[in-house]
């Protein structure tokens, strides 16, 4: 068997969608213009948020059963 190596240095999707919003955010092209800047750099947060709210989850059903079993 051949141990290969792969490397990605291309963007994510969440980066292109910002870079996408962004460009049409400051050249003022509608509906994106009238957008939030929360909204315009939601696709770089909101999988932020996701594994946060995993995360939490993920230690409150620990916490749950950790104090079930006592």
């Amino acid at each position: 068997m051949k141990n290969k190596k792969t490397t990605t240095n291309g963007l994510g999707i969440g980066t292109v969608l910002f870079l996408i919003f962004l460009t049409l955010k400051l050249t003022e092209v509608k509906p994106v213009a009238e957008w939030s800047w929360w909204w315009v750099t939601s696709p770089l947060w909101i999988p932020l948020a996701l594994v946060g709210a995993i995360i939490t989850i993920a230690i409150g059903i620990t916490i749950i059963v950790y104090k079930l079993k006592k």
